[in-house]
């Protein structure tokens, strides 16, 4: 055990990590249990517990689908008193004088996921010389219900942003406690994949989170405000009205006529089996968001991204921020005659294209009166072409509109930006082939390539060494470069480019001239977000 830590609610006590070198502290509390009158509320601070809290043990989750938490493969408890964090620190960081910390937000569409799972062990991003903290927030329901009986309560007036009151919460605990774990609060990143990339982009809209971080790491998705994929990504938002208007639907599925109703029944009755997608939002495709999300409430989201950015709004933080390969409906060509044979739509995920017939037809569907051009751009005579195009559409639209982010991003902020697209292959998540899928690059980012988790190769720790280290750069200076690794330019709006990172590490173009005029055209056809 470790010497006590004093925090605000109370001593504790960490342990080794497996690396002797690493403390480790689990189950610490950064806020009050959300439960009973404080369910849907603000989080509070939690209480001062004089007692030295031996934080071996992670939390439990915070209520989500059984279902979902069983396909995570995680072995925890769930109760809503939930609201705890980790944390990673070398074990001489107050020798070695403050160190940089990297906040980590897990993914799982606002309604799944913890911080205690093990691809986000921070023990091999600490031996990089960071702080790392991991935490849970609400989820679904606990997390994002907005109703008009719970925006009339608050003072300011909305309701729906719980799971993001919680982020931020735990920002303002990094800031008045951090240094006792030997970190700096002056240099606080906050990194996140998919719904925790989408938190980190509402971070960076709030002026709630504004002077909490000074740098920022999405990681699958950030978009233009224009590209109508954005609309059911995890970046995907609702305004207050359709909030709660699907809350009012929610109480009353749930046999609740009252807000008080819905403050007495269990936990359980409020976890849904199956998720809920919002059928209302068009993204020119099948793409449909989750129901529980983020909501421009006009207090911790004041306006959308479109507003946002023109206005100059968002925090002015340094940004790390890209997409994969294989997502957003990109497969490998290795799995193309599978798809065929065992059609597989997964409610509220882009679809893929593997038939001519599908290809065509969802390209009319989203381009209408530019899809002829579309397809003469990406042309296709049989189903094994279609795939193909679909593919280099789909990996097109991706970092176009992640570049087009960044002129809308960089026109108004003056700290620097760095864009990747992901392509190494990864074994992890039993995923056979080898793909570089959604969520692929997390074990690589941290560093944490478990040899019992997936049958690593000496070429995937080369990349996770490389990976590792940008991260840890970035986190500690702004800038992911540094010794010995390959030359990361800065973003720039006049070098349509990407870096490359994974099978390559080098700039690419994000798409060939005739492609990037076709998407910018289509873009400005689209409603801004």
């Amino acid at each position: 055990m470790s010497a006590p830590v004093e925090t605000e609610s109370g001593p504790v006590e960490g342990i080794s990590g497996r690396d002797r070198s690493i403390t480790v502290y689990r189950g610490i509390p950064y806020a009050a249990p959300p439960v009973g009158p404080l369910r849907w509320r603000p989080p509070e601070p939690p209480a001062r517990n004089p007692e030295v809290l031996k934080a071996g043990a992670f939390a439990p989750m915070c209520p989500q689908s059984p279902r979902d938490a069983s396909r995570a493969g995680i072995d925890l408890p769930m109760s809503e008193d939930c609201l705890y964090l980790n944390v990673w620190t070398p074990s001489d960081a107050a020798r070695r004088g403050p160190l940089p910390v990297l906040v980590w937000v897990y993914g799982g569409g606002f309604r799944a996921g913890t911080g205690a799972h093990p691809r986000y062990d921070g023990e091999g991003l600490a031996r990089h010389g960071l702080v790392v903290v991991t935490f849970n927030y609400r989820l679904g329901a606990f997390g994002f219900l907005a109703t008009p009986e719970l925006s009339a309560e608050s003072e300011h007036g909305g309701s729906g942003n719980y799971g993001l009151l919680d982020s931020i919460a735990l920002l303002r605990w990094v800031r008045d406690n951090i240094a006792a774990f030997g970190g700096d609060p002056g240099r606080v990143t906050v990194a996140g994949q998919s719904a925790g990339a989408g938190t980190v982009n509402f971070l960076a809209m709030s002026p709630l989170a504004k002077g909490l971080f000074h740098r920022a790491i999405a990681q699958s998705h950030t978009r233009y405000a224009r590209d109508p994929e954005l609309r059911y990504l995890a970046t995907s938002y609702r305004t207050l009205a359709d909030a709660e208007k699907s809350g009012e639907t929610y109480a009353r599925e749930h046999g609740a006529r009252s807000l008080a109703d819905l403050r007495a029944l269990p936990w359980p009755k409020l976890v849904d089996g199956r998720p809920a997608f919002d059928e209302q939002v068009d993204s020119g495709g099948a793409g449909k968001p989750p129901m529980f999300r983020p909501v421009v409430d006009g207090w911790v989201l004041p306006h959308g991204y479109d507003e946002t950015y023109a206005a100059g709004l968002q925090n002015d933080v340094a940004y790390l921020t890209g997409n994969n390969l294989h997502e957003s409906g990109a497969v490998p060509e290795s799995v193309f005659a599978e798809h065929r044979a065992r059609p597989v739509a997964v409610p509220g995920a882009p679809p893929v294209h593997v038939t001519l017939e599908s290809f065509t037809t969802a390209a009319r569907r989203k381009f209408g009166p530019m899809a002829e051009e579309f397809l003469r751009l990406y042309p296709a005579g049989t189903d094994d072409e279609a795939a193909r195009a679909s593919n280099a559409a789909v990996h097109d639209n991706s970092r176009i509109s992640t570049y087009l982010w960044g002129t809308q991003w960089t026109a108004r902020a003056t700290r620097p930006v760095y864009t990747y697209f992901w392509t190494h292959p990864s074994p992890a998540l039993g995923q056979q082939p080898r793909r570089a899928s959604h969520s692929s690059e997390i074990e690589f980012v941290f560093d944490n390539l478990d040899p019992g988790s997936a049958p690593w190769t000496e070429e995937d720790h080369r990349v996770a060494a490389v990976v590792s280290a940008y991260w840890a750069n970035f986190a500690a200076t702004g800038d992911p470069n540094g010794p010995g690794l390959p030359h990361w330019p800065a973003y720039s709006p006049h070098a349509p480019a990407v870096m490359e990172l994974g099978a390559h590490f080098a700039p690419v173009p994000i798409a060939d001239p005739a492609r990037l005029d076709f998407w910018r055209r289509f873009f400005a056809t689209q409603q801004p977000w």
